[in-house]
């Protein structure tokens, strides 16, 4: 091995992911992916510093134990509840709102710019101060005099951030920009509705930037507190903190959108499950103790949303995370001898414990509480030998008595202690303890099937192609319950209970640019390709992993670019496993649902593989059948990275792939109620998955995929995919 290799097998990323009762820090090999080591801390809430205290304990404890050295270190980032918890509690600053405009359409800006009480969440509001400068003549009304005037007096009233708005400043800035530059010469923290987003719609880029101002006093308190401890243990790695789409941005990014960071902790999970798990095509269900996080995956990307923030749209891009009530640690509500709910109290709302925890029970015995003033008085809990009642069962014990918690599962229980529990309650309601723990967990995967129906018809997902997987700490009592009964396939996470802070140490770099326009010329698309690709590699991204994703909406003229890019040494694909045809063969032939002699190996880059069989799919009931090709595309690893069950394959070289896209595009594009709908087109390039599904004719394909093939040798093989949609 040469040293340059020895060299990389010593890096270390490290994720910190903040979670509603604990942070966890993980480190992994950036070369193997195994990991280091990884620490448990309590999440400091209630501490001054907040969350961010957590942070430091859990780096500061993780080096410690796994003895690594700061040196080692190439990548470092963290989610954070610190956005998300300000909202829910209205801990967010007053804000100074300063409006820009002239003549006939001063009216229209005060309007909509004069937003009073921003409502963030049920009976919480952010308080707005609202001043309007007419900028007619911007040698008197937009002099630095004036405008320092105007925000003394903002300040002076009790505002710890300004919003600066003004209509159409997507398409001239300066005026923003000129008020902005002077809030921040005079030490005041501000932002722009220009700065926020690039999208028309005056109100809403104006309640975006006043929610983001709202954030910056405490998220930049916690960010300086953060990125100085981090370089007091000596890293020089960039600090990158998770964004709300499932991505990283480094902190100078997040300084200034803040907003960005809301939902980063669930992002976190599907970032694993995407980076580390190699999940195609899923959904991901991330169970905690109290709640359970499910998201989608198609593609290999995570699907996003517009976000809103109490209720209201603002204009930012959110995983699609939907929170549910029930989790591993849920507790039992029984009247009349029936089990009538599980959840939405938890053991840990409650102070109690799990039953699965405890070596063993003295003498229990059932008892009703209540574990919060208000609400329910007929949970159930297990008193042992004590004058309190101490222990719970939960979705996790009933997994655990059924035997569907993995050995090497962290929700393991003592089944003798949880056998015992289980004979008590099903005494009581005239059943055996193990048809007690299939109801509960009967009712706990109730609780979560008509999400994911809705989530798979929302979408278009494909049951027989989606697997359900698991993560966080309940996932092994939740998941295979909510499998079986949906007849799905799924898997549980490995290391599931760190799953989101390993999808921290993996996420990438990712940054969005959007435009409204009309008729988009290539030119457009491809000037938002190449500002978004700029933007990730700007904060670190290695130029030759930037992959950009482009939408084009006609409804609402919405252009939209996203950019992903990874830092250099985590690129672990050329280093991965390489398997034999034959098992290749085997796994596609599984993923397919038929006999690998019914499997044709149809295509394959440097580093993708393309299997296909032949499919029959019925319509109209029945009565209608044809035979079309599914193909999956698997990785030198193994791992089934793009599927489809209706579409057609091409190998080229880069020379002939216009001809090759072409021909596909024409073969296969049909007309609808829209028009001419032509098929999603995918291109596999060495280790790189281009994906231009989002374009809506042929020329803006041709012109997105040349650019992405310009720089390679005419001779180079490819492949190119077609996604049929009919």
């Amino acid at each position: 091995m040469s040293s340059a290799e020895s060299s990389i097998e010593k890096k270390v990323r490290i994720g910190i992911d903040v979670g509603g009762t604990f942070t966890h820090a993980v480190a992994l090999d950036s070369l193997t992916l195994t990991l280091l080591g990884h620490i448990k801390v309590p999440t400091t809430h209630q501490a001054k510093e907040g969350v961010a205290l957590g942070i430091v304990q859990s780096l500061e404890q993780l080096l410690a134990q796994t003895k690594i050295q700061p040196s080692q270190v190439s990548f470092i980032a963290h989610s954070t509840t610190q956005a998300t918890n300000a909202l829910l509690e209205g801990d967010v600053a007053k804000v100074g709102i300063i409006a820009l405009g002239n003549g006939a359409s001063a009216l229209m800006v005060k309007q909509a710019s004069n937003l009073g009480k921003v409502e963030i969440a049920a009976g919480k509001f952010i308080e707005t101060l609202f001043r309007f400068i007419d900028t007619k003549d911007s040698k008197t009304s937009l002099d630095d005099d004036s405008i320092k005037k105007t925000l003394s007096e903002l300040t002076e009233q009790g505002c710890k951030a300004i919003a600066v708005t003004e209509g159409f400043s997507v398409d001239d800035p300066a005026n923003e920009n000129k008020v902005l530059n002077i809030a921040r010469s005079m030490g005041l923290l501000a932002t722009s509705g220009a700065e926020v987003s690039q999208l028309y719609g005056l109100k809403v880029r104006t309640r975006t930037a006043v929610i983001n101002a709202s954030m910056l006093p405490k998220m930049l308190e916690s960010a300086n507190m953060t990125e100085s401890s981090v370089r007091a243990a000596g890293i020089s790695a960039p600090l990158m903190i998770m964004r709300s789409d499932g991505g990283v941005m480094d902190i100078e990014a997040m300084r200034k959108r803040p907003i960005l960071t809301m939902l980063s902790g669930p992002a976190a999970g599907v970032a694993a499950a995407t980076m580390f798990l190699r999940i195609s095509d899923g959904i991901f269900v991330e169970v905690g103790g109290t709640s359970t996080d499910i998201s989608a995956i198609a593609n290999g990307r995570a699907l996003v949303k517009g976000g809103e923030i109490g209720g209201n749209k603002v204009y930012m891009r959110t995983l699609d995370v939907r929170t549910l009530g029930v989790a591993g640690g849920s507790m039992l509500r029984v009247k009349e001898q029936k089990i009538i709910d599980v959840g939405p109290r938890s053991a840990h709302i409650a102070g109690l414990g799990y039953v699965s925890f405890v070596e063993s029970l003295k003498s229990p015995s059932l008892e009703n509480v209540q574990p919060l003033n208000s609400g329910p008085s007929d949970y159930v809990a297990i008193k042992s030998d004590s004058e309190i009642p101490n222990l719970c069962l939960t979705p996790t014990c009933a997994a655990n008595l059924l035997d569907l918690v993995p050995a090497d599962n962290c929700a393991i229980g003592n089944k003798t202690a949880i056998t015992e529990a289980f004979d008590l309650l099903g005494k009581k309601l005239s059943k055996s303890g193990k048809e007690t723990a299939e109801e509960i967990l009967h009712i706990a995967a109730q609780k979560c099937i008509p999400t994911i129906k809705a989530m798979l018809k929302e979408y278009k997902l494909d049951k027989e192609m989606v697997t359900l997987v698991g993560g966080g700490g309940g996932a092994a009592a939740i998941v295979p319950a909510v499998a079986k009964e949906l007849e799905m396939k799924f898997e549980i996470a490995q290391h599931a209970d760190v799953i989101s802070a390993i999808g921290v140490a993996l996420a990438l770099i990712r940054e969005t640019v959007e435009r409204q326009i009309a008729n988009p010329t290539k030119e457009d698309i491809l000037r938002l390709r190449h500002e978004a690709g700029e933007a990730v590699m700007k904060m670190g991204a290695e130029p030759s992993t930037v992959e950009v994703h482009l939408e084009i909406d006609n409804r609402t003229n919405i252009v939209r670019a996203t950019a992903y890019g990874a830092t250099k040494i985590s690129q672990t694909d050329t280093q991965a496993r390489t398997l034999a045809d034959e098992q290749m063969l085997e796994i596609a032939a599984g993923s397919l649902k038929t006999q690998p002699t019914a499997v044709k190996k149809e295509a394959d880059s440097s580093f993708y593989h393309v299997f296909s069989a032949k499919k029959e799919i019925k319509q109209l009931l029945g009565l209608l059948k044809r035979e079309v090709t599914a193909y999956r595309v698997i990785d030198q690893a193994g791992s089934v990275r793009l599927q489809s069950q209706n579409g057609q394959v091409a190998q080229c070289s880069v020379g002939q792939a216009e001809d090759s896209i072409v021909s596909l595009i024409e073969k296969y594009a049909h007309w609808g109620d829209a028009g001419k709908v032509i098929p999603n087109i995918l291109l596999l390039q060495g280790a790189k998955i281009i994906d231009l599904s989002g374009l809506l004719d042929t020329e803006q394909v041709l012109a997105v995929a040349k650019t992405e093939l310009e720089s390679l040798p005419a001779d180079e093989k490819i492949v190119v995919l077609a996604q049929l949609n009919h």
